[in-house]
């Protein structure tokens, strides 16, 4: 039985990756700061579907967080098999109207993090052949976005470009790129969401299905909705003053998982 490893794993996308992966029977090591909300987690998830579910309380904005993940992911005896780096957060406010501690507490998760767990796993994973990593991203990392986009924007080419560099040797690395997901993201960080349209909401469920689907099949990029894909590739021809006009209109308080 194969072993997925989730950060962020008793929220959002992270418990809907634990719950469908549990589903498919595979056995879990669940990560997050919260350890009685990772025990309740692993005991559901145990006697739902019947898998061992391991609990690993690892805060990933610390250097002693990290390093407790990259430990387990570096254990050969009890291989991971897939890893789902998804611990991650928003700041409300535009730049320089947050803190700068938040804004590198934010570097911490989204890219130091990122890049130490998924070599961590990597490095194990290429030795035995085979192995998967996805790290979740966001299509805010194609726009103009201040500090969230940009580091979302670093995990989609550092994934890539890990994905090209690792080529052949079994090993699939890919950057999963939601929208706005119906999950507890906006309002942790206190963002206001009453204006977005029906339309663009996604459910949590059905993007891990699909982002599955799209690892499975060799892709380093996910973009797991038709309407987000069609928003990308207007996206793509918008000229980037455009762009950031629109997007400091709509202000990071919005902004997508």
């Amino acid at each position: 039985m194969t072993t997925a490893l989730i950060t962020g794993s008793t929220a959002g996308i992270g418990a809907a990756f634990a719950r469908r992966l549990a589903g498919d029977g595979h056995n879990l090591v669940l990560v997050a700061r919260n350890t009685e909300r990772l025990r309740e987690q692993a005991t559901e998830l145990h006697d739902r579907h019947g898998i061992e579910a391991e609990v690993l309380t690892a805060d990933l904005a610390t250097d002693d967080g990290i390093a407790a993940v990259e430990k387990r992911l570096a254990d050969r005896r009890n291989p991971v098999d897939l890893l789902v780096n998804n611990a991650g957060f928003g700041n409300k406010g535009g730049y320089l109207e947050v803190p700068m501690a938040d804004e590198l507490t934010m570097l911490k998760v989204h890219c130091e993090a990122v890049l130490r767990l998924t070599s961590a796993a990597a490095e194990a994973m290429r030795e035995r052949g085979r192995g998967g990593v996805v790290n979740v991203a966001s299509v805010a990392a194609f726009v103009p976005r201040g500090t969230y986009g940009a580091s979302k924007a670093w995990v989609v080419q550092f994934t890539q470009g890990a994905a090209k560099d690792l080529a052949g040797s079994g090993v699939r690395l890919m950057a999963l790129c939601p929208g706005f997901v119906r999950t507890e993201f906006h309002e942790r960080a206190g963002m206001g969401t009453s204006n977005i349209p029906k339309w663009m909401w996604l459910d949590a469920d059905k993007l891990v299905a699909a982002a599955l689907s799209d690892l499975a099949r060799g892709k380093t990029l996910s973009i797991p909705d038709p309407r987000y894909k069609t928003l990308m590739g207007v996206v793509k021809v918008t000229p980037r003053a455009l762009l950031g006009g629109v997007t400091s209109r709509t202000g990071r308080k919005y902004g997508p998982q």
